[in-house]
């Protein structure tokens, strides 16, 4: 088969671009989510850091182990502090800063393609994503996932498959990107194309080279 035979195979293949979100569709900055959790709770932010994301409590909202009523318990519990569903959000919303460019690369693409994003966390952040990302539900409406519905995280294979079982799309028509390499290999381990991405500019390098139109 020629090169661009291949190209054109590639590209009809493509059905649906899948995008995290943290560092991929917003820049996320942890340190400012754990300053303002310290400050209510009247301790440092190297011992919230440690009791929720050193201690793995974190994981297990994004793997679904714990409900979102659990979650947020045991979140106040473990920072020394009643943690109300407001507060988590607002901690939440502070860390989040929109991706002007790859929004907009998101919505030249689902003129031609569907779109959706598969984030890990636990599902008070697609539960309460129009106060924290705004941006996202005009895009992408309610293809919004997040691994804790799916009782699995990425990189778990099962978490890919499951998501697009819920879209009902087969993982070979699907381009995967994220900003982690580790999510990047299990997306592929379960059969999807995947971008590791660096840069919006990489990202839309590897979007011309699929063919796929993107502004």
């Amino acid at each position: 088969m020629s090169g661009r035979a291949k190209s054109v195979a590639v590209v009809d293949a493509v059905k649906l671009v899948l995008f995290d979100m943290d560092n991929v569709l917003c820049r996320y900055d942890r340190s400012k989510r754990v300053a303002y959790l310290a400050e209510l709770a009247g301790v440092t932010s190297e011992f919230v850091h440690k009791a929720i994301w050193e201690s793995g409590f974190e994981s297990l909202g994004d793997c679904g182990a714990l409900d979102a009523a659990d979650y947020l318990r045991g979140f106040g519990e473990r920072i020394g502090c009643p943690l109300s569903l407001e507060d988590w959000v607002e901690a939440r919303r502070r860390s989040m800063q929109p991706n002007s460019a790859m929004l907009e690369i998101a919505d030249s693409l689902r003129k031609s393609v569907d779109i959706a994003v598969l984030t890990n966390n636990t599902t008070l952040v697609a539960d309460h994503i129009d106060r924290l990302l705004p941006d996202l539900r005009p895009l992408f409406g309610s293809r919004i996932y997040t691994s804790a519905q799916f009782k699995a995280a990425k990189p778990d294979p099962r978490c890919y498959r499951l998501c697009l079982a819920e879209l009902n799309v087969r993982p070979e028509t699907v381009l995967f990107v994220d900003d982690l390499a580790a999510n990047v290999a299990g997306a592929r381990e379960a059969g999807l194309f995947a971008h590791h991405h660096t840069s919006v500019e990489a990202f839309r390098l590897a979007l011309s080279e699929r063919g796929l139109p993107h502004g």
